[in-house]
């Protein structure tokens, strides 16, 4: 299927590996140009290198004050305009009780609150253009317990919602995709290989951990043309894994 992404210019966060890594691949196999940003420049140039693409390569720290306007610039400056913002840098947060406010505010931040601004930072340019989608990599709504990054996602959820609700008569979607167990850096190292081997067979009803290809998937199809009837939805690409039905 042509989905219609040729020629179209995207900016990914957290794109040095995992997740936004595979998005950013599957992106520029569909013809988009890209600004990829993380903190880790090495491995942008090798994703560049691997994609076969020249990219535009931002160097950042996403927790830095002003590093999404930053961002933004960048991006902007190198691409000419951003059609699509895939918004990926994050991490798990799980907090004991006692918690104090900063390990709250770093998760919030981290979660919520840059990708909120360096959405907002380049909705401008995309309300001109009359065209626009931002695709939001989220997480999941059952925690186990306390975790910050829980609480942050859930802002992002409510935040996307009603955003698509403003922006939507600019030809602007947004939508959010909570992953379930896929294979990256951090579940190799919050997770022992027993435990995802019993998981992926007892509580995974597809039997296995996905692939960030899962996600690139479904992100590249809300990102292009055909998905513009597309908007604050909440999608999961977790193998069954979570009980809700909505």
């Amino acid at each position: 299927m042509d989905l219609g992404l040729a020629g179209k210019t995207a900016l990914v966060t957290g794109a040095s590996a995992g997740i936004g890594r595979g998005i950013a691949q599957a992106l520029a196999a569909e013809g988009v140009r890209l600004a990829v940003t993380a903190r880790r420049r090495e491995r942008l140039e090798a994703l560049a290198r691997e994609a076969g693409a020249q990219m535009v390569i931002i160097e950042a720290d996403f927790m830095q004050e002003g590093a999404p306007q930053r961002i933004a610039d960048a991006a902007l400056a190198g691409l000419g305009s951003v059609d699509i913002l895939v918004n990926n840098a994050g991490g798990s947060r799980p907090f004991k009780l006692d918690a104090g406010e900063a390990q709250w505010e770093e998760a919030l931040t981290l979660n919520f609150t840059r990708q909120r601004q360096l959405a907002h930072a380049l909705l401008a340019q995309m309300i001109a253009r009359k065209w626009g989608r931002i695709v939001n990599i989220t997480g999941k709504s059952e925690p186990e317990g306390v975790n910050g990054a829980f609480a942050a996602k859930a802002a992002m959820h409510a935040w996307a919602k009603g955003l698509s609700r403003e922006v939507g008569r600019h030809g602007i979607t947004v939508n959010s995709i909570p992953p379930g167990r896929i294979h990256s850096e951090q579940i190799l190292r919050n997770y022992t290989p027993e435990f995802r081997q019993w998981q992926a067979a007892h509580e995974i009803p597809m039997g296995r951990y996905g692939e960030p290809e899962d996600i690139a998937a479904l992100a590249c199809f809300l990102a292009s043309p055909l998905a513009g009837y597309i908007t604050g939805a909440v999608i999961p690409v977790d193998g069954g894994l979570r009980r809700y039905q909505f």
